[in-house]
């Protein structure tokens, strides 16, 4: 059954990429959608089989490589945290490719496209289920080859192959620190087995090395070497600038890439090599310093964003901050939770965007929606959901909320409990971020579906418009998984809080992450504490109800100001513009250079250019020479006899 479960949905890819235009798009839609839910299946069962009842599984396959010392065999192994992962990953995956027969249904690459889904899949199903660091790494670049297919799927559109190469490119970054993570670790502990090196990490503790003339702590330098590759592949702080251009990729895609796969596969690392950084307390606390400061940073970018699924790409980079704040506070629970809980709403509120910008004939510029709700009242619905899961929406004296309310406020609450200086930094900046996003939901969510419908008027001298009376919901197969998806997104909180981060953690993960739920219960907690989160969303909704529908010219004069605080916010905190400054034009220059005078001017100038240069010159010479007049013979005998007799007079040789 595990083994289906990761290699249903490459034989399905390879059905569909292989056989495609013989067996017809149809056929590839459904061979890969039923094999994903198939799979999905499977992984409800591995969940209730491994996290409930406890029986973890380790299934060889294969011996991959075997070099001397160096052996790496080909598992699967199945823990909690691997459960968990299965869930979310073929659970959305299988959503995704139901949504995307209705979505893609005029598309003429639908068996390529397909075929590039369930490949995505495969890979992700690979790394949530290795059990060595190098299994892991094949599924990471697996992973990020897929999202470059993805995002680049419209090929023919050059914004779409920018931003599968910048996705690539930036993802590369943090590669290279992840692979030194893992020579490090070989060289270290002579194996890549996760149980060896967990069992062995405690022994390392405290022990250094000599670099550059300094002592460095060895898990320390490990920890923030895979937290590199963390950081690319979940688009944290410095490398998150490729995630909001992976919106050039069709809906599906981004749903899939921001909700259940490629973006939490960092926070899962994190999670995995748990035993390893807790005994890193340096690493954790850069882990926890990242993590809040790009919750920080994304939400304060989403305020301003025009482009619907933006909005919502900037939300799940700081969503992932959070995260990764728990995890650097030792919440590992907590972070797994919302990993869970965001899964649900983060997909349903990609695959409702969808759902707009298909009935807006692919418009995604809220300033030309509004007023929507009446046309759309079940993607009204879905997306109201899907905001107040991701705003967290729930009564804390009560105890009930959405499934965003229990996750996120655990991970607030984490950090408060913690107690240390750069936790209760932590603190400040996820509770900050919590306003921003309550402000950015809301004022898409108003933008989008109430006020004046603006969709029927030209925006900035361009665009033709959509008439509101041509606005119709989506096929059932669009719909349906959105419904799934908010049931998730309102009750999965409340169904599963107590195994991921509440009194029965302990039980539930076994193990599988070094500790259920971190220090919790350093301090009490208090009430404020309980209700800050609470008390800073209705505030969050409260601005944007005021600036979207009492106000709804304010925002507009507020823009044409172009304030230095806005301007900052809106250009994305110029991010892009440093890095084409430091990096981009100066790699640009010297690949000029070195066009122009190494290869052109040096190498071919004195190379084959110019030897074929010098023959010629030669040649014409010789040809001067050939002139047919005997004189001129003559006279070239009489200077080759002259220049043979100068040499023999001057060498002092007789001839």
């Amino acid at each position: 059954m595990y083994t289906a479960i990761v290699f249903l949905p490459i034989a399905a890819s390879a059905i569909a990429g292989l056989l495609g235009r013989f067996i017809g798009a149809r056929l590839c839609e459904l061979v890969t959608t039923v094999a994903l839910f198939v799979s999905a299946a499977f992984s409800i069962f591995a969940f209730y089989d491994v996290a409930i009842l406890g029986n973890s599984h380790v299934v060889p396959l294969w011996q991959w490589i075997a070099s001397g010392d160096f052996e790496v065999n080909w598992t699967i192994r199945v823990d909690t945290l691997t459960a968990v992962m299965l869930v979310v990953v073929t659970g959305v995956s299988s959503l995704v490719h139901l949504y995307s027969i209705g979505y893609m249904r005029d598309d003429p690459g639908r068996p390529r496209f397909f075929s590039f889904l369930s490949f995505f899949t495969f890979a992700m199903l690979m790394l949530v289920t290795a059990n060595n660091f190098l299994q892991v790494f094949f599924g990471w670049e697996g992973v990020g080859l897929a999202s470059y297919l993805l995002i680049g799927f419209w090929y023919k559109k050059p914004s779409a192959n920018e931003a599968a190469l910048k996705a690539f490119v930036v993802n590369r970054v943090g590669d290279f620190g992840f692979m030194l993570g893992i020579l490090a670790i070989f060289l270290v502990f002579k194996t890549l087995d996760f149980d060896a090196v967990f069992a062995a990490a405690p022994a390392m503790a405290g022990k250094t090395f000599l670099f550059a003339g300094y002592n460095v702590d060895i898990l320390t330098t490990i920890c923030l070497l895979l937290f590199m590759g963390a950081m690319g592949k979940s688009a944290q702080l410095g490398l998150h600038t490729w995630l909001p251009d992976a919106m050039e990729g069709p809906t599906p895609v981004s749903a899939l890439i921001h909700a259940a796969t490629m973006v939490t596969a960092g926070v899962f690392l994190v999670c995995r090599a748990s035993p390893l950084y807790e005994h890193a307390p340096v690493a954790l606390g850069f882990v926890t310093f990242i993590g809040a400061s790009t919750a920080f940073m994304a939400a304060s970018i989403g305020l301003f964003q025009n482009d619907i699924k933006r909005v919502i790409a900037y939300s799940t980079c700081s969503q992932l901050g959070y995260m990764f704040a728990a995890a650097g506070v030792s919440a590992y629970g907590a972070a797994m939770f919302h990993l869970f809980t965001h899964a649900f709403f983060k997909a349903l509120l990609f695959l409702a965007a969808g759902s707009v910008i298909t009935a807006m004939h692919h418009e995604q510029d809220m300033r030309k929606m509004g007023g929507l709700a009446k046309a759309l009242p079940f993607t009204w619905a879905m997306m109201l959901i899907g905001n107040l899961a991701l705003t967290g929406f729930g009564i804390p004296l009560l105890g009930i909320g959405t499934a965003g309310f229990y996750s996120k406020d655990g991970i607030i609450n984490a950090a408060y409990l913690a107690g240390t200086p750069i936790a209760t930094y932590a603190f400040v900046l996820t509770v900050a971020a919590a306003l921003m996003t309550s402000f950015y939901s809301w004022r898409q969510f108003l933008m989008t579906f109430h006020g004046k419908y603006r969709g029927d008027e030209g925006h900035h001298g361009h665009g033709h418009g959509v008439k509101l009376e041509d606005v119709h919901e989506s096929p059932l197969t669009m719909l349906v998984p959105l419904a799934v998806l908010a049931l998730g997104a309102l009750i999965a909180g409340a169904i599963f809080a107590h195994l991921y981060i509440g009194a029965d953690s302990g039980g539930f993960w076994r193990g599988a992450v070094a500790a259920a739920y971190g220090h919790a219960g350093v301090r009490e907690l208090p009430l404020w504490v309980e209700l800050a989160p609470f008390v800073v969303t209705l505030i969050g909704f409260a601005i944007a109800f005021y600036y979207y529908i009492l106000n709804p010219e304010l925002p507009a004069q507020m823009a044409a100001r172009k304030g230095m605080l806005y301007t900052f916010v809106y250009n994305k905190w110029y991010f892009d513009e440093l890095y084409a400054f430091l990096f981009v034009r100066p790699a640009m220059r010297l690949g000029r250079f070195l066009w122009k005078f190494g290869d052109g001017v040096t190498i071919d100038g004195l190379g084959p250019d110019g030897v074929a240069a010098r023959v010629m010159d030669a040649a014409r010479g010789a040809i001067r020479l050939q002139s047919g007049y005997v004189y001129h013979y003559a006279f070239a005998m009489l200077i080759g006899v002259v220049a043979l007799a100068s040499y023999f007079v001057i060498v002092g040789v007789a001839p």
